[in-house]
């Protein structure tokens, strides 16, 4: 084996451990990102409690408590569906992320493969030729089936991100749809 290759395969072992880190990094992005929705919904959560409780303990009549309480609730769905659309977006960013840093990297793997295999080829003694050829068809098989698994996996994953993506307009103008009737209904009645 000569040095070239020797140097190639160490090469590529750096390579990937870098790579690993970076896609570590990347999730632990999105894990803080998500960290920080959570700490900002809790302390959102106990300040309208703690408001709520004031309000409660204040009332004079049961009924204003329960009153408060009415007026709370509608409130509290629109911050739920505001919750779970930021940790849509978070998740989307973040795979969009690993999407595009394993493109690369499968970018960067076949490039290496075929330089190594070249490199081979060079390197090989006479009557090797067969031997080589396999390795190419192989290599080549191999790397149509990893481009072929990939494209079905980020058509999959589009998918998934297009189907939450209209449950959540879906979700949204069911709500406005409401809100909008609402105010029409409450009309008729009196």
């Amino acid at each position: 084996m000569s040095t070239l290759t020797t140097e190639q395969l160490v090469a590529a072992q750096k390579a990937g451990v870098e790579t690993s880190f970076v896609f570590l990094n990347k999730a632990f992005e999105g894990i803080e990102k998500l960290a920080e929705l959570n700490v900002q919904a809790v302390k959102s959560t106990l300040a309208e409690n703690q408001e709520f409780a004031v309000k409660a303990l204040s009332a004079i009549e049961p009924q204003e408590t329960f009153s408060q309480h009415s007026i709370l609730a509608q409130p509290a769905v629109e911050r739920v569906q505001s919750y779970w659309h930021h940790v849509f977006e978070i998740v989307s960013s973040t795979q969009a992320d690993f999407a595009a840093l394993a493109e690369a990297q499968g970018k960067q793997f076949q490039s290496d493969a075929q330089s190594f295999i070249d490199d081979l080829t060079k390197n090989a003694p006479a009557g090797s030729e067969s031997v080589l050829a396999a390795w190419k068809t192989f290599i080549t098989s191999a790397t149509e089936t990893a481009n072929s698994a990939y494209e079905t996996a980020v058509k999959t994953a589009r998918q998934a991100v297009e189907t939450a993506e209209s449950n959540l307009d879906a979700a949204s103008t069911a709500k406005r749809t409401r809100q909008a009737v609402v105010p029409v209904e409450s009309d008729a009645k009196q």
